[in-house]
């Protein structure tokens, strides 16, 4: 084109020479000269403005075209010039009056793996211009379309709890996460250039994750809650109930109770020991059913088992814990072998069998006396455990359960990821990051609605998932990889490792679990992982705080009111990750 424009204002100038050095005619000789290159300067100026309008109309329908491209694997230069050209001719809206448009691939230009730059040119027929002897004008632009550039790693966290069974006219919340799921994965499968270029992990949550039983043996696994038993009910954790404990010196010790006694855990305060928040339970088994009686013959004679602990005395961390093992009753038979357990004129055996306690004496002067016993805290073999842990430790110093820190084994305070009891274990099991679709559409498939929730915990191990350390171990994060977390929950926090009863919301206790979620988001978001939240709230047009918080940005938290929009949602969050980009 500045060729072109040129040659125009050159003959311009030369019939401009002539005309003021003609020396004759009259005014009106010289007004219709004068029109001449006036008019000559109008064609020019509305063919150019043509020029500038074909050079939009194509640069959009060029721009459509290298995304088609970019978006397309296994094309060669030639292929990729013949998808160039059947998008641009879709597209294009402009003048053809001189043919259509030709679209091409330069020398250099095409990357199988990376980019192609795109050129297309077209001879648009002038209108005034031709009374100077220029019939068209070249109208060339290019573009140049980026993809492949980033790898990405992409966490799916996704709501298991109970509550993802609502619904509404469309289906059950539950089945419009799997819908969206599996589109979501096909659009992720079909951004993957190459094999491994795109990886997916998946981390179902609700109070807990499953990280499965085959890591069992795992050295990151931390034992210490699953093994501990009954702790003084008041105190923190690390203290257990001695041989001799009594919630009162005067009253009765641990050491009184064998097998044919009454269970000496109450959940009410009574005769016994001092209020706990579980009974006794008839065999080691979690779930097993409770009994007053502790077991007098078979294979778990003198067995004193706790049962789940409400968490209504003591330490509410407690709350719905299994106690992993039992005490076994071994008889004093030597040195001091009775334990008084009532004196005076109202002295009574109550709550002790017949076989281990007598009484003796009259009115003030009589003694019941029992059986001493010592008692020895045997360990569930851990082959009961479901696959469950809950949230990482924390005190005033460490905050494992909002960091990616690698576990350590072994270390004080304890640095793993602590196993749980296999009450409402959610049966869907993390899948670490990876890219066998196949894998990850059935375990999307498996997902079933379970318990309360915990947020905190599946944006835990989303990020975790993405970071090279056990338990998932994903390798270092390659170049030019981009990690992302989505996370999709129906509801509010009711429920976590410390606080929460699994119903209430808008407690002291929920409003910690939210500070949590806000701590573990603020830090993934640090380690440079975007974060896209949804809020799935079909009950009400309401907002979540800690899903609002934990998106990177406005633009990627998204409240939802019908299950319908689940689908639509994801669908775009996958464009917008996975987008080709046009650089310029």
């Amino acid at each position: 084109m500045p060729r072109q424009t040129v040659s125009i204002v050159g003959k311009v100038k030369a019939l401009l020479r002539g005309f003021f050095a003609a020396r004759g005619g009259n005014v009106a000789m010289m007004f219709g000269i004068a029109l001449v290159p006036i008019t000559i300067a109008a064609g020019a100026g509305l063919d150019y403005a043509r020029g500038a309008v074909v050079r939009q109309q194509m640069s959009t329908a060029l721009d459509a075209a290298a995304l088609a491209v970019g978006s397309t694997t296994g094309l060669t230069q030639q292929t990729a010039e013949a998808l160039a050209q059947k998008y641009f001719d879709a597209n294009y809206s402009g003048d053809m009056s001189n043919g259509k448009p030709s679209v091409s691939i330069g020398s250099g230009g095409f990357n199988s793996s990376g980019s192609v730059k795109i050129d297309v040119t077209y001879n648009l027929p002038t209108t005034l211009l031709k009374a100077v002897g220029t019939t068209s004008m070249p109208v060339t632009t290019s573009t140049t379309v980026v993809w492949g550039q980033s790898k990405l790693w992409v966490a799916l966290v996704l709501d298991n709890s109970g509550s993802m069974r609502n619904g509404d006219s469309n289906g059950t919340q539950m089945d419009a996460l799997k819908n969206a799921s599996h589109q979501l994965l096909t659009i992720l499968q079909n951004a993957s250039a190459t094999a491994g270029d795109v990886k997916v992990s998946i981390v179902p949550f609700d109070v807990t994750v499953n990280v499965g039983t085959s890591n069992v043996n795992a050295s990151w696994i931390d034992w210490t809650d699953w093994e501990a038993p009954p702790q003084y009910p008041g105190t923190d954790y690390d203290y257990e109930i001695p041989n001799k404990w009594s919630s009162n010196p005067s009253t009765i010790s641990f050491e009184a109770w064998g097998p044919g006694d009454k269970c000496p855990f109450t959940d009410d305060d009574n005769d016994r020991m001092t209020p706990f928040g579980f009974k006794c339970a008839k065999t080691p088994t979690n779930g097993s059913s409770t009994d007053d009686e502790i077991p007098d013959s078979g294979t778990y004679k003198g067995y004193i088992c706790p049962a789940i602990d409400s968490g209504d005395y003591g330490n509410s961390v407690h709350r719905d814990r299994y106690y992993n093992g039992c005490y076994t009753s071994t008889k004093v038979t030597s040195g001091n072998t009775k334990v008084i357990v009532s004196n005076g004129n109202g002295a009574t055996c109550n709550g002790f069998s017949s076989s281990n306690c007598s009484c003796s004496g009259n009115g003030n002067g009589k003694s019941c006396k029992t059986q001493r016993w010592t008692h020895t805290w045997v360990k569930n073999n851990r082959s009961t455990w479901g696959g469950c842990i809950m949230d990482r430790h924390r005190d005033n110093n460490t905050n494992y359960d909002v960091s990616n820190i690698a576990p350590t084994a072994g270390a004080t305070p304890p640095k793993g990821f602590p196993a749980t009891n296999p009450q409402d274990c959610l049966g869907t099991t993390v899948t670490s990051l990876g890219y066998d679709w196949t894998t990850l559409t059935n375990k999307i498939d498996a997902m079933s609605p379970n318990s309360a929730t915990n947020q905190q915990i599946g944006m835990a191990h989303g990020w975790q998932t993405l970071t090279d350390s056990p338990p998932y171990s994903p390798g270092a994060v390659p170049a030019n990889t981009s990690r992302y977390i989505i996370i999709l929950s129906d509801g509010h926090n009711t429920k976590n490792r410390w606080w929460g009863n699994g119903s209430s919301t808008g407690t002291s206790d929920t409003d910690l679990i939210d500070d949590r979620m806000d701590e573990v988001c603020a830090a993934a978001k640090a380690d440079g992982i975007t974060v896209y939240s949804i809020f799935l709230n079909i009950s009400s047009s309401g907002n979540s705080a800690p899903l609002q918080n934990c998106a990177s940005d406005s633009t990627k938290y998204f409240a939802l009111t019908s299950t319908s929009a689940v689908v639509t949602t994801f669908q775009q969050i996958g464009q917008s990750i996975t987008n080709v980009r046009v650089s310029k």
